[in-house]
């Protein structure tokens, strides 16, 4: 089982970062994502869900209406649209995967920093 995200990087505030997560070894399409973060200091914080069938979307009320959630059944893939990205959107960002039983699945993490 392997959860490979990409596409972090430093971006100036305002700007923008699209990341992905590519899995592979389990049943893509039958497993809820979503994408947390972890900032220095701080606790992993859930950033957004989406259910597997259903593909219902649950975000963090910090990042409603800047970062857009979509998942890729055909490419096992995630993608995490982020746009007017603030300096306390530092963190490290973690791709999950988990089922309907709980089994859950992490990434290793892919670094994005706001700074100018």
């Amino acid at each position: 089982v392997q959860l490979v995200e990409s596409g972090g990087g430093l971006v100036q505030p305002g700007g923008s970062l699209r990341l992905s997560c590519v899995a592979s070894g389990f049943s893509f399409s039958s497993y809820d994502m979503s994408w947390n973060r972890q900032a220095p200091g701080k606790e992993r914080e859930l950033v957004v869900g989406i259910s597997s069938y259903t593909g219902f979307t649950n975000y963090a009320a910090a990042v409603k209406g800047r970062f857009t959630i979509s998942r890729d059944n055909a490419k096992n893939t995630v993608y995490l649209q982020m746009n007017s990205l603030k300096p306390e959107d530092t963190a490290v960002y973690y791709c999950k995967a988990t089922s309907r039983r709980g089994t859950t699945y992490w990434g290793q993490g892919t670094q994005v920093t706001v700074s100018s």
